[in-house]
Parts: C-alpha cells; structure tokens; sequence
C-alpha cells in the first residue's frame, strides 16, 4: 500500500472525516492518507492510529429509475484513483438524513461499503463483513458505533461494511407483475449484500485479507440480514462462518403477505395491478410516505414472534420474502439451513434489550409497573396464558420487580427464544457448531425520570463489539454505551476478542475469560458476556418450558 504526503490529504479536505469517522483512534496531526490497488482499481484511504480507512467503494452499479426494484448489477471496475477518504450515501429512508457526521444525505444510489485495514500489509488476515441494523427500512454502514478502525487495528482482520437497498426500494414484493424481470425485488437489500460478498470474495486479498475465511454477522435488523444470507444459495460460497445477534430471522414473510403489502402501496399511490410500472417513475419520496402509510396500517401486527423470529410478517408489512426464486425455504424453519451446515455460528442477544424500545416509545409506565400492570400487559401477549408466564419468569427470577419481568418476557420474545431456537436447530443438523451468548453486561445508569436501570439494553453491544468505548453522542436517538463505567474500555476489548477470535479460527475466545462451550441439548451453555464473562447452564429453566409449551404462531 501507498502512502502519501499528509498535505495531499488536508488538500482534498478529509482530515475531520477522519478523525469523526474514528472516535478516540487519532489525533488530525497523526493522519495520513494511503493509497492501494484492487483489482477493481486504485483507492486512496486514510491511515490513522493503526488503521487503513477506505470508504464509500461502489460495489454494484445505479439501482434507480429504469433499475429501480431490480436485481443489483455488479459495479464495473474503474480508470484512475477512487477517492475513498469519505462515506457515500446510506439507502433512502424516512426517519434520518444520515446516520455519522459528514456522511452525506441517504439517496437511491447507495450501493457502497468500506473497508478497515490494519496497517501494514500482511496477507491471510480474517475478514469480517457486518450487516447494520435499523430493521429493513433504517440505517446506515457510516454509524460511529460500528466504525471498524478499532476492532481492525486492535484485532488483526479485515473489517467490511456495506450500505444496501432499504424498504420499498429493497423490498418491495413484484415478482408476480413483472416476471422474470423483477424477479427477487422482494429480496433486494439481501440480494445487494449478497452482490458486496462478491465483491469481497474478488478484492479482499489486496487489502491483506483473506477470501476464503470471511465471516459475516449483524445486530437487530443486520441479524435478521445474516440469518438471510446464512440460508441463501446465491451467498453461500462467499463466507464461513455467522454471528446472529439481537435479530433473529427464522421464518420470512410468506408471497400472500408480500402481494398485500404490494398492492396496499400501490392503492396509496394512486395505482394498481394494471399500472404498477409506474412504480419506476414515482418520486422517492412518495415511495417514502406510501411507506410510511404501509407501516401505520400494520401497526398492530407483532412482528417480535418468538421462536417465528422477528419480521416472519414483515417489519411494517416490510422484508424478506420467501419467494420461490432467492428463497426456497425459511432460514431457520423447519431446521437449519442445509446450504451452510458446515459453518460454524455465534447467536443470541443483550439480556435487557426491550429498555431500549420502551424508552424510545415513549412508554415510561414499562418501568414502574404494578402487579395489575404487569397482569395486564401479559394478557396483551399471551392471552388466557398470563399467570403461567408470569409464574414461569418468577420461579427463575423470585426477587424480579413487576417491570423486570415484562422487560425479560419482551425481551425474549424479541431476541432471546430465536436465538436459542436457532441454537437448537443448528445443533440438531450437525456439521459446525454453534454458540448461544447474552450479553448481561449493564451500562450502569437509570432510565431518565425512574429508579430503573438501563442493564444491557438494545444495541449496547454495537460499540462493545466494534471496540469503540468512547463514541462521541449521536445528534438524534439514544446513545447505546452512554453510563459512568469506566470498565466499558476492558469489556469493549474482551467482546471484540470473542468476535475477531471466531473469525479467525471458527471457535470464540478471550484472554482471562471461560472456555465458551458449543451450545447442546445436554448442557444448554450459554456465555453471559460480563466483566467477567461466565458461563451459564441451561439459565431461566421455567421460562424455556412456558415458551416450549406454547404453540409457533407461524
């Protein structure tokens, strides 16, 4: 790799992109911009604090207009030097403009990722492709949390993400309208990624890494996305090994739900079965506010579906579809996923991830509850079942508040039961193993206005895992990792040494930390990732037999 003069960098205006883009990792006097080729052509990145940046590195080609809903085309290879010294556009989207400082506006043409390096060319370096999250419909690969310059520099491998078609515009069901054309638009943003593992399969060596141990993992809706991409034919031959985390996708939406989903944004848009090539023409932004319309007209559909995993009916009557075409089957439904049975697989979620959802809805009543409350919301859930739950979660937690026992039974049905659902499937196929953690670790301080405490909330482990301790606040939303622990650097080092650990060698471990068992029936190990971690056999017992006992709602 080439490195060039500092001054050529300030000139191109890069430096406070870098140092926004790597949170704690340099000083602007330390940067300095680097240079090398992949077969795909030159990029020029920025080095800093042990780590090579390259970023926004188109992987497919134009996927709007006349492209729009199509298949992604990979992107052909360029003259000259790519400027890889910033992020590009994330998908167009509702809720956010961008996700990182200086990343640009979300638009249709977003078909990029980026790369981390550790500095100093050395082949054979484990590779390790993320999936965000945000659902199917929000995010960004420029979020400071998942910046992958410490978890690079820090861990030796190669750190890769990618922006993807999001919502209608990746998930939109046409295949019976337009035929063989649009066929598998109702699993674009899946397919996009699928395309960027390609890509990684042809460059990655240039960059040190090695293209035949690539591991790919996601949290929340990038879980949902790997769970996808586990069980898809296209993929498989371009990654080894999968971590499933905080999104469990076990069964898709099903083609009749798709066609309904079609036909109530065409209605919205003022068109119909016989019209829908108007779709191509329509502003992105009406797309946007049908979408929007769609999501509020399915809001009263749970798609958090317990061992169905969450999105079975879609996330705003949005997301992957089993289509005949991409997918034959559910990833996980009946059983694994055949096409990766040799692939060794991380899965699980953070023990308090339904804090992080009642906070941000508003709902401060979930943190004061009375027994009544409690009885009330678990009716909400399970019926005429409500005393059986809520006795189940106290034979294993006797000391549980009301609150603490619908936080974990929320919990579960979000992440915990799929988790151990996959868990389960993989270990009765055989052929790799398969590892069930939770992460327990608490941020340490209390929801805002309550006496009730955070714990290991929805996303915490984003940051935990990336080795970013320190992220500075985002402009908008709740700051996973904001709390006064100052053990958050040691637990910051201690996950990403599981996770880089499993990319490197299939088997996740950390320096200090237990031996991490590989999940069975006989055992039911899981790791609870802590300070320290520990090890954990067959936890919350009366929980699993409620949850067991209940029929899948399918």
């Amino acid at each position: 790799m080439t490195v060039l003069h500092r001054r050529d960098l300030l000139k191109g205006g890069a430096v406070s992109m870098a140092v926004s883009m790597m949170p704690g990792l340099a000083r602007a006097a330390d940067i300095a911009s680097c240079e090398v080729r992949v077969p795909a052509g030159r990029l020029r990145g920025i080095r800093a604090g042990g780590a090579d940046s390259y970023l926004g590195i188109p992987y497919g080609e134009g996927v709007s207009g006349e492209h729009r809903f199509k298949p992604a085309r990979p992107a052909q290879d360029w003259h000259g030097t790519h400027d890889a010294t910033h992020l590009r556009p994330g998908s167009m989207q509702r809720a956010a403009k961008s996700w990182a400082p200086g990343e640009p506006p979300n638009a249709e043409e977003c078909l990029f990722l980026n790369v981390w390096v550790p500095t100093g060319a050395k082949p054979g370096r484990p590779v390790m492709v993320y999936n965000h999250g945000g659902g199917v419909t929000l995010g960004s690969s420029g979020t400071i949390y998942t910046n992958g310059a410490h978890l690079a520099a820090h861990q030796d491998v190669v750190v890769v993400s990618t922006n993807h078609r999001l919502g209608l515009l990746g998930y939109l069901y046409l295949d019976h309208l337009g035929g063989e054309e649009y066929a598998g638009s109702g699993n674009g943003g899946i397919s996009d990624i699928a395309l960027a593992l390609r890509w990684v399969q042809r460059n990655i060596a240039a960059f040190g890494g090695d293209p035949g141990n690539v591991m790919i993992f996601g949290e929340s809706g990038g879980g949902l996305k790997t769970s996808c991409l586990y069980a898809m034919p296209a993929a498989a031959p371009y990654f080894h090994k999968a971590s499933i985390e905080s999104g469990p996708g076990i069964r898709l939406m099903e083609r009749e739900a798709a066609m309904d989903s079609t036909d109530r944004v065409l209605r919205s848009l003022g068109l119909d079965r016989s019209t829908w090539r108007e779709l191509a023409r329509v502003p992105a932004q009406r797309l946007l506010d049908a979408q929007e319309q769609l999501e509020k007209d399915m809001a009263g559909v749970d798609a958090f579906r317990g061992r169905d995993g969450i999105a079975s009916v879609g996330l705003g009557g949005i997301g992957p579809v089993r289509d005949g075409h991409v997918f034959t089957a559910h990833p996980f439904d009946p059983e694994a996923p055949a096409v990766s049975k040799n692939k060794p697989l991380i899965t699980g979620g953070n023990a308090e991830e339904e804090t992080s959802f009642a906070f941000m809805r508003g709902d401060m009543d979930a943190f004061r509850l009375d027994e009544a409350g409690l009885a009330a919301r678990a009716r909400e859930v399970v019926g005429d079942g409500a005393p059986d739950m809520i006795a189940a979660y106290r034979r294993d937690r006797p000391d549980a508040s009301p609150s603490q026992i619908y936080i974990a039974m929320r919990s579960a049905l979000f992440s915990g039961i799929g988790a151990r659902t996959i868990a389960e499937r993989k270990h009765a196929q055989g052929g790799a193993p398969v590892y069930l953690y939770r992460l327990t670790y608490a941020r340490g301080d209390m929801v805002p206005g309550t006496t009730y405490p955070f714990g290991a909330l929805h996303g915490l482990d984003m940051p935990i895992k990336f080795d970013n301790p320190d992220p500075p606040p985002p402009e908008t939303g709740l700051d996973p990792l904001a709390g006064p622990r100052p053990e958050r650097v040691a637990m910051c080092r201690t996950m990403s040494e599981l996770w880089a650990s499993f990319a490197r060698n299939g088997r996740p471990s950390a320096a200090g930390q237990p031996e991490w068992p590989a999940y069975s029936l006989d055992t039911r190990a899981v790791m609870c990732i802590d300070l320290p971690c520990r090890v954990e056999t067959d936890p919350n017992p009366a929980e699993r037999a409620f949850w067991d006992a209940r029929p899948s709602k399918g």
